[in-house]
């Protein structure tokens, strides 16, 4: 043991008097010598120890009899009580993550430069089956043949081509020629031009070909062509 070293008897002597101390006992001695045999020097002499109580904590388990009881308001906080006392809002994990992943899917990504989910409006409806039927609109372009399998993109955006100076009489269109969509321009070239009405005739005269009405018709032209 080294020198000056407390014994476990003498540690317990000292805790002991502390402890009576606190509960407001009163101590047989204000000098207390302690002895240590083992030690070189053959008395350590400690006088007038005493150990400053402070302030004593609260427990938070209070004792009635055989009964043990906790003290609900040292439990929280005054932050955590003022919490308690208002109403609460509890989401779901799982709607929580349901409602990010469809926010995810509301763009296209940033690869594809955030484009938003396409909105089929009914203007877009008719737009798009004019694109699937752009091959009779000019006779003398050519496009690629459709299968019928394409579908409508999941996100696209619509916007308006803006002419740069530079071709304010090579490229530009003017005002009354703009629409608002891609049918109002077709039918404007169509009231001018007459050819899907013209188209729209031929194929009515050749379906009716061979029928009654062809018959009657054509006699009623041979009838005129006799009296003239």
């Amino acid at each position: 043991m080294e020198p000056d070293e407390l014994s476990d008897e003498q540690i317990d002597q000292l805790l002991h008097d502390a402890e009576a101390r606190l509960r407001g006992y009163t101590t047989k001695e204000s000098v207390t010598s302690i002895s240590n045999p083992n030690a070189k020097h053959a008395r350590v002499s400690v006088s007038g120890l005493r150990l400053k109580s402070g302030t004593v904590v609260r427990p938070y388990v209070i004792v009635n009899g055989d009964v043990a009881k906790a003290d609900a308001y040292r439990l929280l906080d005054d932050h955590q009580r003022q919490l308690s006392s208002k109403i609460r809002r509890i989401e779901d994990p799982a709607s929580l993550k349901k409602t990010f992943i469809e926010a995810r899917k509301e763009t296209a990504g940033s690869d594809w430069f955030n484009l938003p989910r396409t909105n089929f409006t009914p203007d877009l409806k008719r737009d798009l089956q004019l694109l699937k039927l752009r091959s009779v609109l000019d006779p003398r372009r050519h496009y690629k043949k459709d299968n019928g399998s394409a579908k409508a993109p999941e996100f696209s955006q619509v916007g308006t081509i803006i002419e740069g100076p530079s071709e304010f009489f090579s490229a530009r269109i003017q005002n009354r020629d703009r629409k608002r969509t891609l049918v109002e321009e077709v039918m404007v070239g169509e009231a001018s031009s007459g050819r899907f009405k013209s188209k729209y005739n031929e194929v009515q005269s050749a379906r009716t070909s061979g029928k009654k009405a062809y018959y009657k018709a054509l006699k009623a032209k041979r009838n005129r062509a006799i009296r003239s």
